[in-house]
């Protein structure tokens, strides 16, 4: 059976990754900075910071044979200098002595904004190059675990994600945003004008594509987690206003479009499914 470790297990996509996990069977270890919520089956808490672990963390989470890093602060602000000024400082430092102590395999969450302005289908041979903190940060990360590489035999996926919708987002997403001014009883929603293209999973889907890396045994490198299907925002929220019968007008072209990102780009994922078919 693998062992698997989770950080960042009480976030969005880590309570999936969780649930993906208990599901299929697998040991599964869960971090978390509080108190170890409720008990679950096939799970088991460790409160742990990464900020600052202990000497023994590897230990304490029981010797994995993988982790799945989704842990991260300062978001949704992807503008603020935390990012690389604290956030990749205490990762890093974090996983690299976690693979000093003998960690095998490591499943990390990165970011399409690792690619910043670049139009179109996106693969994984593109050069990079973000234009905000947060996806400067990712990328920096992800190519000191690299480096890393060379002086320790580990495995590493970077799991470049695009974007997710589901149970449990943010309140600043756009999703849980509609859904508040449905329950209000607003007569309208303002968005951008939403043709803007992009690249939309079920989080679900990705947690369940998380888990399949993180029991490949692979060496992945880095690999896109997306759709590889572009579709328009508008066309994504009236698809939400279809699904749940929402009664609610479109203001459209009230908001900007974000200047952090391109009008048009979503993922490919032939080394997704390449490495999914291998298992």
């Amino acid at each position: 059976m693998t062992h698997i470790a989770i950080t960042g297990a009480t976030g969005f996509i880590g309570r999936h990754v969780l649930a993906q996990g208990a599901a299929q069977g697998l040991d599964v270890v869960a971090v978390t900075r509080g108190p170890a919520p409720a008990r679950q089956d096939n799970v088991r808490w460790v409160s742990l910071d990464v900020a600052s672990p202990p000497d023994n963390a590897f230990d304490l989470l029981g010797r994995p044979d993988v982790l799945i890093h989704l842990a991260w602060g300062g978001l949704p602000n992807y503008r603020a200098r935390r990012h690389f000024e604290v956030e990749l400082p205490t990762h890093y430092a974090f996983l690299r002595q976690l693979v000093e102590a003998g960690l095998p395999s490591l499943v990390v969450a990165g970011t399409c904004l690792e690619y910043g302005l670049r139009d179109g289908a996106l693969d994984e041979t593109h050069p990079v190059a973000p234009v905000t903190p947060y996806g400067f940060a990712k990328d920096a990360l992800r190519q000191q675990l690299e480096y890393l590489q060379r002086d320790h035999a580990f495995n590493l996926a970077w799991a470049r994600l695009f974007y997710m919708h589901g149970d449990g987002q943010a309140p600043t997403s756009l999703l849980s945003q509609l859904r508040a001014a449905v329950e209000r009883g607003d007569h309208s929603f303002a968005m951008s004008r939403g043709d803007q293209l992009r690249d939309y999973l079920s989080v679900t889907d990705v947690a369940r594509n998380l888990v399949a890396l993180a029991t490949s045994g692979k060496n992945v490198g880095t690999v896109n987690v997306c759709s590889g299907t572009p579709r328009s925002v508008r066309g994504l929220v009236e698809q939400w206003l279809h699904d749940h019968d929402w009664n609610i007008q479109l203001e459209l072209g009230r908001y900007p479009y974000p200047d952090y990102e391109p009008i048009a780009f979503w993922g490919t994922r032939t080394k997704l499914d390449r490495v999914l078919e291998t298992l």
